[in-house]
């Protein structure tokens, strides 16, 4: 009598991502053609999501009428628009697109729209996860031999302590399912490297890092390495860099001017002169390649953590190239369970944080 032989287990359905065609500043077209360039260059599954007239107008002068499903939505957020007034319009693209993500028809959504509407629309209509008190923004410096995440870049300009205890949890999630990195080295932004350096919300995050509480043993432990300042960002110390969302989005944007100053009296040393314009010319795999380093477009956009969804925020000026991109990203954030890696790091922990720094809240 011949043995069974065993069911192969169900292979996972790749994810599809939500694409919202309307947002951006460059958008119908740059979102559209972002989206068919992820689908046809890096085997993404897309949706896009927006005016269907409007969106299939141009899939049909890209000749990827009928490779790429849309979903109607008849209303789009503008570039200026703030939380307030984004999250109460149900009919825009981001909404729509947020609703596929929790009736799980789409595994990811991307936009390069207002980042404060993407934020407030989708924290609506997703919700946090159990456990995460303030979803983040993550986003990835162009460091060596790794990026290093930056969180929060944004999402809360006001933050207490256990928050950013459970954002560096957050971090290394997305450090180990984006970048692959396996035990991501922690740090805390602040003004000293010295213990106890900092304002008060960065000494007491600094005293639960280093002195986590018990955790399951599934819950995943963090290698905190202690404080990180400013100038280092770029030194590649650590993998995960936590703060505040207004001191991250102020050192994000800052360190986003240095590059691009930096780069451009580069590019106008070597074509000041004729000599300096042949070692250019020999040079020009190795200057492309840096620049490519240093485009915010190549890391794909900011990551929303801790949601019940996976959200990813493409630049308000990206191109179809950082369209692309970002739909790459939410597709490695999906396929790498990144929010349930999350629920088991942060999930057990919260009663025990609000416990530990006021105990009347954990009663």
């Amino acid at each position: 009598m011949r043995t069974p032989m065993p069911a192969e287990p169900a292979r996972r359905r790749p994810p599809l991502i939500a694409v919202d065609a309307m947002g951006g500043d460059h958008a119908p077209d740059e979102a559209v053609a972002g989206a068919v360039a992820a689908q046809r260059e890096h085997g993404v599954h897309v949706v896009l999501v927006g005016r269907a007239p409007e969106v299939r107008a141009r899939l049909l002068a890209l000749g990827a009428v009928d490779e790429i499903p849309v979903v109607h939505a008849e209303d789009v957020l503008g570039m200026g628009e703030g939380a307030m007034s984004s999250w109460r319009r149900p009919r825009s693209s981001v909404a729509v697109a947020c609703r596929l993500v929790r009736s799980h028809q789409a595994q990811a959504m991307v936009s390069a729209g207002s980042t404060g509407g993407i934020v407030a629309t989708s924290t609506v209509r997703l919700r946090p996860q159990s456990g995460v008190l303030r979803p983040a923004l993550a986003v990835a410096l162009p460091t060596r031999p790794n990026p290093t995440v930056l969180l929060d870049a944004g999402a809360n300009a006001d933050a207490k302590p256990e928050m950013l205890v459970q954002f560096a949890h957050l971090g290394v999630a997305y450090a180990q399912t984006a970048l692959g990195v396996a035990e991501p080295r922690v740090g805390i932004l602040t003004i000293g490297t010295e213990p106890g350096k900092g304002n008060k919300l960065a000494r007491k995050a600094s005293e639960l890092l280093a002195d986590p509480p018990e955790a399951p043993a599934d819950a995943g432990r963090l290698h905190f390495l202690g404080n990180v300042e400013g100038h280092d960002l770029l030194a590649g110390q650590v993998d995960v860099v936590v703060t505040d969302g207004f001191t991250g989005n102020v050192a994000l944007k800052s360190v986003e001017g240095a590059v691009r100053f930096a780069f451009e009296e580069v590019r106008s040393a070597i074509t000041s002169r004729p000599l300096a314009r042949v070692g250019a010319v020999l040079q020009r795999g190795r200057l492309r390649e840096l620049r490519e380093r240093l485009d915010s477009d190549t890391y794909g956009g900011a990551a929303l953590l801790g949601l019940n969804g996976t959200v990813v925020i493409a630049h308000g000026a990206s191109r179809a190239a950082g369209v692309a991109r970002a739909c790459v990203l939410a597709r490695d954030l999906a396929e790498g369970q990144i929010t349930e890696l999350i629920s088991k790091r942060v999930g057990p922990h919260r009663a025990t944080w609000l416990q530990r720094l006021n105990p009347s809240e954990g009663e």
